[in-house]
């Protein structure tokens, strides 16, 4: 009892399935690796875990698209709500940047502006959790795919991505796992977690099987065009008139500009078959009852993707070129650690680690706590992305810092080597 009163019960408590579901997502996985850092290491942080350049000098964004930005907020034109949708000179710029590389011509009402790529995932998940469906997600992947699933309570089946066929999708795998509750499979592509960029070839089968499965494509392309191997970027989209593909990106990467939280759903097709299924309605649904992106940032839109040049495309991907190159050339001094193929794309690469050469590591965690711990330096779980034993690097940095990094990560395990 206090003052006078008895002790109320109370009735609510925190959602533990959002705490669990958190806790294994890429933010979370890393958010503990970088609990270990040692406080009084003087050397700076190298952080190889994450896909955010934007921190670095050799990765700041086109002046365009800061004065674009600008412009916008000092027009007083987009201080108020925008449609659910999105404003429509942005869905209007979006569909025509995206068509360039299109074999048909998308509408404004094929766009759909989200918070980030990460909304669109949201969105295109929730729309398709009818009870008992089932989706179909690579592996290794994107968790944040795994965690909206489980929110939406929409069942995972997994299809393996091939190492030794350069991260190929396992078409077999695909046809085994689909049933009449399948509802569609993810294609993340340039990819992440591997850093590999799939062919025009290996796509029009994938668009084959989808519809052969009678299932639509997702094609996650937050990535797209950051390619500089021997694969150009071919949007899944192509492929539209064979099976529905809905797009899901952002100016996040390509622009890397993570922060403004800029993205967009995009309907890639022709044959109307998604809206005579109810898929439209259900995403202009999603659209009214979740928050939109900032209008001035929507506003900014026409103009950065109008007047970018190639000029600051092309240097970020030789920028990224050259720290691939780094990095696949430094991972060989590294006696305990593989690369089955080096990144061709996106601004990340799937290693191997070999536990049996290595002394007191009990797993990918370990290791990259302990690395973190005795050489400030943060890797990605390969667990994390769903393959134990692996590490997920990015090689986005100042390329200064990636090789310090690099080079951190060797001591470290030649440290840790086992005795012969």
């Amino acid at each position: 009892m206090e003052n006078g009163t008895v002790a109320a019960r109370w009735g609510f408590q925190g959602n533990g399935e959002l705490i669990r579901m958190a806790a294994t997502t890429i933010r979370g996985v890393l958010n503990d690796v970088i609990g270990n850092i040692n406080e009084e290491d003087p050397r700076p942080i190298i952080p190889l875990g994450h896909g955010d350049p934007s921190a670095f000098p050799s990765f700041r964004t086109t002046d365009i698209a800061e004065d674009a930005i600008t412009d916008a907020v000092r027009s007083a034109k987009f201080n108020g709500y925008s449609p659910t949708v999105g404003i429509l000179p942005a869905r209007r710029a979006i569909a025509d940047h995206l068509s360039k590389d299109l074999p048909y011509k998308l509408s404004p009402d094929d766009i759909y502006l989200t918070i980030g790529c990460t909304q669109a995932i949201e969105i295109i998940l929730a729309v398709l959790a009818r009870p008992g469906a089932n989706i179909l997600l690579p592996r290794p992947g994107y968790p944040f795919y795994e965690a909206r699933a489980a929110y939406s309570h929409l069942e995972v089946r997994h299809f393996d991505l091939l190492p030794e066929k350069g991260w190929e999708v396992d078409l077999d795998a695909i046809e085994a796992l689909a049933d009449e509750n399948t509802v569609a499979m993810v294609i993340i592509n340039p990819g992440n977690p591997c850093g590999n960029v799939f062919t025009y070839q290996h796509l029009k089968k994938i668009a084959d099987t989808a519809r052969k499965l009678g299932i639509l494509v997702i094609a996650d392309e937050v990535y797209g065009h950051l390619t500089f191997g021997s694969n150009p970027f071919v949007p899944v989209g192509v492929f539209g008139s064979i099976v529905p593909v809905i797009t899901v990106g952002s100016i996040s990467k390509r622009w890397i500009v993570p922060g403004w939280r800029l993205g967009w759903l995009v309907l890639n097709d022709p044959n109307s078959i998604l809206e005579k299924h109810g898929i439209v309605e259900c995403i202009k649904g999603f659209l009214n009852i979740s928050a939109d992106p900032a209008t001035f940032i929507q506003g900014a839109i026409p103009q950065i993707l109008g007047k970018t040049g190639n000029d600051f495309f092309s240097k970020i991907v030789n920028i990224l070129r050259e720290a691939a190159d780094v990095f696949y050339d430094k991972i060989k001094e590294i006696h305990c650690i593989t690369c089955p193929s080096k990144p061709e794309g996106s601004m990340v690469v799937m290693v191997k680690l070999n536990l049996s050469l290595l002394e007191d590591i009990n797993d990918d965690i370990d290791f990259c706590a302990k690395l973190a711990k005795e050489e400030s330096v943060v890797v990605l779980p390969g667990v994390a992305v769903g393959l134990k034993n692996w590490l997920r690097a990015s090689f986005a940095i100042e390329p200064s810092a990636l090789e310090q990094g690099l080079g951190r990560m060797k001591a470290f395990c030649e440290r840790h080597a086992k005795k012969q």
